[in-house]
């Protein structure tokens, strides 16, 4: 299988309140293609992020939602360490809370984490050794 995402899909509570933290918070382009119980943006990076009902998406694969964390986070890396305090400000602006303030971690780097208004953990990061091209990141083999 080759080694590639395209699409991670958020279940949410209240989609209306989804859809403004993410398009009118955050400033993310939301795809024409969204209708009715789907939102989804398109990312930088060539992927997107959708918005489906938390219940329906559930359903949809066959699990059970027992609710509070997933065991996932997402992250978002910057170029730089100030940035990281400029988009963490943005989210909670947009309705965002934050779950842990930046501060410069064991590895080196700049990073903090704030939730969206659905509790999903999204980390904003400034590594030193990783290489952002046009906000692509960039790994060694």
């Amino acid at each position: 299988m080759e080694a590639r995402l395209n699409i991670i899909t958020l279940g949410v509570r209240d989609l209306d309140k989804a859809i403004r933290f993410y398009r009118d918070g955050l400033g993310w382009p939301m795809s024409s293609i969204s209708a009715g119980d789907f939102a989804i943006f398109k990312l930088s990076t060539g992927t997107a992020l959708a918005l489906y009902p938390r219940k329906l998406l559930a359903l949809d694969a066959n699990v059970m939602d027992p609710g509070g964390f997933g065991g996932i986070t997402l992250a978002h890396n910057v170029a730089t360490r100030d940035e990281v305090d400029l988009v963490l400000s943005q989210a909670i602006k947009s309705g965002g809370s934050i779950l842990k303030p930046a501060q410069a971690p064991e590895w080196g780097g700049y990073s903090g984490y704030f939730a969206d208004p659905d509790g999903h953990p999204w980390e904003i990061a400034w590594n030193p050794q990783f290489e952002l091209e046009q906000g692509c990141l960039v790994l060694p083999d």
